[in-house]
């Protein structure tokens, strides 16, 4: 959903007034105001000078989220659904595509989760490529640690079987694959918020043209922005943390969008390791896969965890 100021053009009670109030409450977007209780909201709005303007504004804005609600569908719209949009892309990887069946599914969120150096931005430059080559897609990547590399990107693109990606009087194959990854360099919560809500926007809008729409969404890594605000005794880190799951996951599913992203590994019980970012966010991804690399073969093992559709614990290795 869009930041409130974006809101005011065609909502004029959402305008700077309300929006500095909101902002005194920390409220900057729709999904800030879902978050916020809104009864404090209204009270708070009660003691203002301009109460009755701020009580609309506040009104505007649940009529706008009511607006955005979906129809109920059934298990056969649904189903048809998933028929008609919900198709696999490919990994680039004939066993990992076996092993999920087709691939990354779009309308779903995947989530990577391994320890340092397993390959997780490796998967990532491989599976951007693939896709970027094999649908003739774009690919948004967000790149939250400086590990994106075109030189990579470059060695998957000379690894490809494709004739028509080896032929190099056709127009350059390694511009054409480059031009479709989108790079964005993320640092901070707030910067990916602002990246995802403009994403949002221009698929609303159709910016991307029927020919390189947006097939795949990249984070590589999201905990590398969660992790540094879920410090403290607050609510705040945890509720950016669940409002980023949502986002993530309503644009798969609104957008038929693939959305892969990594995670790392924390220290357990008895020593054993885990997925960072906790109980709350193991519930965010439909699918997580566990990535694990044997340095001395230089393979990595690809192991189901969480699958709508799949048992866990099915394998596939690869070299990346």
């Amino acid at each position: 959903m869009a930041p409130l100021k974006s809101l005011q053009q065609e909502y004029p009670l959402v305008d700077s007034v309300f929006q500095a109030f909101c902002a005194s409450h920390g409220i900057f977007s729709v999904e800030d105001f879902l978050l916020y209780d809104v009864d404090v909201l209204i009270s708070s709005a009660h003691k203002q000078s301009t109460s009755q303007r701020l009580n609309q504004g506040i009104n505007q804005l649940l009529s706008i989220i009511d607006a955005l609600h979906r129809p109920l569908l059934t298990g056969l719209d649904l189903l048809e659904d998933s028929k008609r949009n919900k198709h696999a892309l490919s990994t680039g990887c004939q066993g990992i595509d076996a092993l999920l069946e087709g691939g990354l599914r779009r309308g779903q969120l995947t989530e990577l989760v391994g320890p340092s150096s397993s390959g997780k931005t490796q998967a990532c430059l491989q599976f951007a490529t693939t896709v970027a080559k094999k649908y003739m897609g774009s690919v948004i990547y967000l790149d939250t640690c400086n590990a994106f590399s075109a030189q990579r990107i470059a060695h998957f693109v000379g690894q490809s079987s494709d004739p028509v990606f080896n032929d190099q009087a056709d127009h350059k194959p390694l511009q054409k694959v480059l031009d479709r990854i989108i790079c964005y360099s993320v640092f901070s919560i707030f910067q990916m918020f602002d990246v995802l809500h403009q994403l949002e926007i221009n698929l609303r809008s159709e910016m991307f043209k029927s020919d390189c729409q947006v097939r795949l969404l990249i984070v590589d890594s999201v905990s590398s922005l969660i992790t540094p605000i879920l410090g403290g005794s607050g609510p705040q880190g945890h509720a950016l943390m669940i409002s980023v799951g949502f986002l993530l996951k309503k644009l798969a599913h609104e957008h038929n969008v693939a959305v892969l992203v990594t995670n790392h590994m924390v220290g357990g019980d008895s020593g054993t390791c885990k997925p960072a970012l906790g109980e709350s966010w193991k519930t965010v991804p439909h699918v997580r896969i566990l990535l694990s690399r044997d340095l001395e073969s230089n393979t990595c093992t690809f192991s189901i965890i969480k699958h709508p559709s799949l048992a866990s614990g099915r394998a596939a290795s690869c070299t990346l």
